[in-house]
């Protein structure tokens, strides 16, 4: 049977993780100490230590609330369907769940991925999506020969392709729901970036003025 988890506490140590996530964004971790986390989330230091040893303690627990939440989504991610829902122009069921998962954490991926967060964040964050879509790929086309480009550049392109589009959405303010930015990928995903421009057809010739 699972363990019912005191409520009182949830809130507590969401007030803690809410007040290290505005901090990292207002000065970068390094420069928080314990006591601007419980003053800034209104709490004395006593109930800080019952929960965390220590501010990396804190940070570390984080990541692996978010890493498991994180890994769970991503494991039922198919390749296949992402094309079928592409091909009929309509969101792909799993990437509106994916996008609904960041925005819950968004305070979160943002500051991890934003320019005061943690580098080592992000390459492993990409080097466990990359790993992710290699195998998908691997299921999808055993025989590397028949891809129109190897492997390792097109998980490369992918990857790295979505963290972008995850993080410019996080950081402005995320203006566009879960379903939309589902949608976006499936489309980009069915026609490809430059025929998204809608200059495809406009393109000049080398030379032309």
């Amino acid at each position: 049977m699972t363990e019912k988890v005191d409520p009182r506490i949830e809130r507590t140590k969401d007030m803690i993780r809410s007040a290290l996530f505005a901090l990292i964004e207002e000065k970068g971790f390094e420069a928080v100490t314990v006591r601007d986390i419980t003053t800034k989330a209104g709490l004395n230091r006593g109930t800080f230590y019952l929960h965390y040893q220590d501010k990396y303690d804190l940070l570390e627990k984080c990541k692996d609330e978010v890493w498991q939440g994180y890994e769970a989504k991503i494991r039922h991610a198919d390749p296949t369907l992402l094309f079928y829902y592409a091909e009929r122009g309509e969101a792909y069921p799993y990437l509106i769940d994916v996008f609904r998962f960041f925005g819950e954490h968004s305070s979160f991926f943002r500051v991890m991925m934003g320019p005061k967060g943690d580098p080592s964040f992000i390459l492993r964050y990409k080097n466990k999506l990359r790993m992710h879509l290699q195998q998908k790929l691997i299921e999808l086309q055993p025989d590397e020969q028949h891809l129109l480009v190897p492997r390792q550049f097109l998980t490369a392109y992918i990857s790295s392709a979505n963290i972008g589009i995850v993080q410019d959405w996080l950081e402005s303010g995320m203006p566009h729901t879960p379903e939309e930015m589902a949608l976006l990928i499936s489309r980009i995903t069915r026609l490809g970036p430059l025929q998204m421009t809608g200059a495809l057809g406009q393109s000049k010739k080398p030379g032309s003025s």
